[in-house]
């Protein structure tokens, strides 16, 4: 049986994957991967998923150069999700979300609204041009 064949696709055809710091355990993004972008992603060692809006392949870095280097792939006991241990680099390491922020968790529940907690690195609109 190959390897892809034991996680659980869903109805899509698509997988929840994590994308979590290796050094910290920081959360850093979720986003979908379809088989192809799995089998990609541990073939060169650097996040490969599934954008729904786009609807193709996207290896994460290839506009902004923020990729992920993959140093471990995991799968959850009812092997429907996938999580992955990463290492963000590129042109200004640490940044994970299109939003220019470390994270894409920036935002936090705090006395009945979401609060923006983490700063932006770096304005977006330097990065995506």
């Amino acid at each position: 049986m190959d390897w892809l064949d034991s996680v659980k696709w869903g109805g899509d055809g698509l997988v929840p994957a994590i994308a979590q710091e290796a050094t910290t355990g920081d959360v850093l993004m979720v986003a979908w991967m379809n088989r192809e972008a799995l089998a990609e992603t541990a073939r060169r060692g650097e996040a490969v998923y599934w954008s729904r809006s786009r609807k193709r392949l996207w290896h994460k870095g290839e506009e902004s150069g923020h990729v992920q280097t993959v140093h471990e792939l995991r799968l959850d006991c009812d092997a429907d999700v996938i999580l992955m241990k990463v290492t963000q680099t590129g042109h200004e390491p640490g940044i994970a979300c299109h939003t220019g922020r470390h994270s894409c968790f920036f935002r936090r529940y705090e006395n009945g609204a979401w609060q923006t907690v983490e700063p932006v690195l770096k304005d977006p609109e330097s990065i995506y041009k």
